[in-house]
């Protein structure tokens, strides 16, 4: 229920991308898949590759066999829901966004996935993600929103090879038209 603040921000409404079809959209970087204890045989297999490996600390193979005894291994889901969160993280005082909101639905090799897009993503993202934690929640939208323009800027250039520079302010873009700059 938190991602319903993003309906009612300063920022242009978000889209639904729908995908219906065989297994291929990530949550977020690997296919569905769940944990599972390593089997016997995966065990005995585990320790035979390491007693074999040079490389590898010198143990006999019953002390192998119980190193590996609570390993996991991923498996593909067969039936399941995954939630995934808005990806970011900090880099150098500033947000970064890495993937956006997703649920996914698997039965067996089908996949339903609905995908949270917005405009200019990564400046939407990062943007929201400053609004969100770094603006004082005690003043109106349009305060906050002319905080995050002094204080998270997304003015951004852009050069082409024999064409002149064009300058872009992401928050004209990204913005409900009463939250922008008259």
């Amino acid at each position: 229920m938190k991602y319903i603040k993003y309906f009612f921000s300063p920022f242009k409404p978000l889209k639904l991308k729908w995908y219906i079809g065989e297994i291929a959209i990530g949550t977020p970087y690997f296919f569905p898949r769940k944990w599972v204890k390593f089997t016997k045989l995966d065990v005995e297999n585990a320790a035979k590759k390491a007693f074999e490996d040079p490389k590898k600390i010198k143990q006999t193979m019953e002390e192998w066999c119980e190193h590996f005894q609570n390993y996991q291994k991923p498996v593909r889901k067969k039936i399941g829901f995954d939630f995934v969160e808005l990806g970011w993280k900090t880099k150098y005082d500033d947000y970064r966004f890495e993937w956006s909101p997703r649920i996914s639905f698997v039965f067996f090799k089908w996949q339903i996935a609905v995908t949270i897009i917005a405009p200019e993503e990564d400046h939407y993202w990062e943007s929201w993600l400053y609004y969100q934690y770094n603006t004082d929640k005690t003043k109106s939208k349009q305060e906050r929103i002319n905080q995050c323009r002094k204080e998270a800027p997304q003015m951004w250039t852009k050069h082409k090879k024999d064409e002149e520079s064009e300058t872009i302010d992401y928050y004209d873009l990204i913005l409900r038209d009463k939250y922008k700059q008259k």
